[in-house]
């Protein structure tokens, strides 16, 4: 079925306002090439929801909205809309909070109507806490509150006011169809979490299931991921999977995003987002090249981080490469010393030497890497062109952990067995803001 559309309705006076609590096993197959056209140990999975009804939240994903210090958002489905996008959270680690008003912070977002194209009518609905405190560990609830039809309580830390060094995890490609398929994914971030507990957050890299419109695969995405994407923010790349014909309907509706991208582009489909010391951008490769161009130098010229990463599907040096890329955003990524391109598309693992102005730099220059596939399809290797400086195929799951400081970036790529395939270290470059 393809996604007819989203119409969005307000559910309060003011998107997201505040309201006041006094008131109120693995399959290594080879697959077609693309064309260019607080983590547990192995939780059971639950879609977050109490009781089983068609207005109880499903799909519950959070988000980096405004600032990860002070601000979460969170993006939820029912099968059947409702009016509200309620939102609860309690500071510290008592769900009995949620009864006592003094403790609640109640917060209002927006509700929208997904109508598949076979009539189907299915509930949207994003909201964000706002004016928390740095550092803190919080509860939250979402749903309805005049129908009390609630989320099971979930946790999450806003991020400390000074954040001197992290680390987040890098998948791309997850692209499954059924749910044996999403359970290669759900191994994959279970390896991943347990490599690195201590993850802020997670990037995809795009293409996150192989049809934009299957809302069964996209259930099965979140309802596996989500013993970790309850609690850590989930920033996804938009792939060619994600945007058809110029509609990504399907990718809005789970993701509460920074509206902050290139302005002729989807929202959600391209933005930035700050943690610690570095400047995060997430370009969109399925179209408007040059709109978003323009948009990227201005957004570079005025970045005051000591480092710069963004994450991109089709790749500029992968496997192989997007001559639309090449042209119209690696030119900015040199002028204005990107340090790192993450990459997806390929579904294998590439490693370039530092480039820059199209060949191997002495000094300086950006590294692309490709993350291989965190799912079920994978490619065949591709012809060794003269910027890998690593490239195979293994045939096997894979995720990144990259953990920066202010002077120093350092990269790890695992196997869903946890066995190290690569990694490499970057060091600050000179001119750039401690």
């Amino acid at each position: 079925m393809v996604l007819a559309g989203a119409i969005w309705f307000s559910a309060g006076p003011k998107q997201d306002a505040r309201i006041d609590s006094e008131a109120s096993s693995v399959n290594h197959r080879q697959q077609p090439e693309e064309t260019e056209a607080s983590s547990p140990s192995r939780p059971v999975e639950t879609d977050g929801t109490v009781g089983n009804t068609d207005d109880t939240p499903q799909a519950i994903v959070t988000t980096f909205r405004g600032d990860p210090r002070t601000s979460r958002a969170f993006t939820w489905h029912s099968e059947t809309p409702y009016m509200q996008a309620d939102l609860q959270v309690i500071e510290g680690a008592n769900a009995a909070d949620f009864l006592d008003q003094s403790k609640l912070l109640k917060f209002r977002g927006d509700a929208s109507e997904l109508t598949l194209s076979n009539g189907k009518v299915k509930g949207v609905y994003k909201a964000e806490a706002t004016g928390l405190k740095a550092g803190e560990s919080y509860l939250y609830r979402v749903g309805d509150e005049k129908k009390a039809r609630w989320s099971e309580p979930a946790s999450f830390r806003t991020a400390p006011d000074r954040i001197e060094a992290f680390a987040f995890i890098n998948v791309a490609d997850s692209q499954g169809v059924d749910e044996q398929h999403f359970e290669l994914w759900r191994n994959t971030l279970e390896q991943a979490f347990e490599q690195f507990p201590e993850a802020a957050f997670l990037i995809h890299n795009g293409d996150l299931t192989e049809h934009p419109e299957d809302d069964a695969a996209w259930n099965h995405l979140l309802n596996k991921a989500r013993p970790w994407t309850a609690s850590v923010p989930f920033m996804p790349v938009t792939g060619n999977h994600e945007q058809v014909d110029r509609q990504a309907s399907a990718f809005i509706s789970h993701f509460h995003l920074p509206n902050n991208g290139a302005a002729s582009l989807l929202p959600g489909t391209s933005y930035t987002f700050d943690y610690g010391p570095v400047h995060f951008v997430m370009l969109n490769t399925e179209g408007k090249f040059k709109e978003q161009a323009d948009w990227l130098k201005r957004d570079l010229e005025a970045n005051r981080k000591p480092w710069v990463v963004v994450a991109i599907h089709r790749p500029a040096y992968g496997g192989n490469q997007d001559k639309k890329v090449i042209k119209h955003w690696v030119p900015l990524f040199d002028e204005y010393n990107v340090d790192l391109v993450l990459q997806g598309h390929n579904h294998e693992y590439s490693r370039s030497y530092p480039l820059k102005d199209g060949e191997i730099a002495l000094s300086g220059g950006t590294v692309y890497v490709t993350t291989n596939a965190s799912g079920q399809k994978f490619n065949k290797k591709k012809e060794d062109r003269f910027y890998h400086k690593k490239h195979l195929q293994n045939w096997k799951q894979m995720y990144a952990g990259i953990e920066v400081s202010a002077d120093k970036l350092i990269y790890r790529a695992y196997t869903v067995e946890g066995d190290l395939v690569d990694e490499f270290e970057l060091e600050r470059k000179e001119g750039r803001n401690p």
